[in-house]
């Protein structure tokens, strides 16, 4: 495969914080990532460090083989990082249908398409952005990022405060993204039981660095390891999010 994006001994943080020590990573084209780990163990910094956003101290980073750690944010979601942050970003004085046509991109994701994947958008095309529910404003973010045409997704706890029916529907809206569409994805996530089962690799970290890296699946089958860095006790196999029964399982 491909390789989209690569981070090699990336020294990276806030100010004169340091949060991200000699952290190196690779995500091929196509491939959905799970970054996994406790509280304030550098998730959201990674996320932010790819995108632009921390106080870069040393190391590389390149997106489709360039070298992206000097250049700015907003041209680094003009070279293809479609990011969604956890405070969603969204325009809350605009409507959705404004939100989304604001910021698209020409490609295969038009403002229509995302409408497709999220009927309660395409419902609520009017409203303002300060009208939406949270789970919907978490939607209209996703949407945001995908009528970007974006070469990798970058999400950060997309799930996070959600009631269990949004969740659903999110979960079967990555799922569509990352294996029928083909989308990279690097997904933040609490609940490890929620996204491993829709992603191919994932990664832990503890204190800025990488203390597992493998398949998703074999993550998903290993409790102890599962049990050691996350906290995540063993319950079984989850049902699969195609699955009607599924309720988005937590930890």
């Amino acid at each position: 495969m491909t390789e989209l994006l690569a981070l090699d001994t990336v020294v990276s943080g806030y100010g004169e914080a340091i949060v991200l020590n000699r952290l190196s990573l690779r995500l091929d084209q196509g491939q959905a990532l799970a970054l996994l780990g406790r509280n304030g163990t550098g998730k959201t910094t990674l996320i932010e460090t790819i995108a632009g956003l921390t106080t870069f101290k040393s190391g590389t980073i390149r997106l489709a083989g360039r070298d992206i750690q000097a250049v700015r944010p907003e041209r680094r979601a003009a070279l293809g990082l479609g990011w969604v942050p956890q405070e969603r970003g969204i325009f809350k004085s605009l409507t959705v249908e404004e939100n989304l046509t604001a910021v698209a991109t020409p490609g295969a994701w038009a403002p229509e398409r995302v409408f497709t994947m999220f009927p309660r958008l395409k419902e609520r095309r009017d409203n303002l952005g300060n009208q939406l529910s949270g789970g919907e404003q978490q939607m209209l973010a996703v949407a945001r990022a995908l009528v970007l045409n974006p070469k990798i997704l970058l999400l950060d706890e997309p799930l996070e405060g959600l009631a269990p029916i949004i969740v659903d529907e999110l979960l079967a809206a990555i799922r569509r993204i990352v294996r029928d569409e083909g989308m990279a994805a690097i997904v933040v996530e609490q609940k490890a039981r929620k996204i491993l089962p829709l992603t191919d690799r994932a990664i832990i970290l503890d204190r800025g660095a990488v203390v597992w890296e493998g398949a998703s699946e074999a993550l998903l089958a290993d409790a102890a390891a599962l049990d050691r860095h996350l906290g995540v006790a063993d319950r079984g196999t989850p049902k699969s999010p195609e699955t009607p029964e599924f309720k988005g399982e937590t930890p």
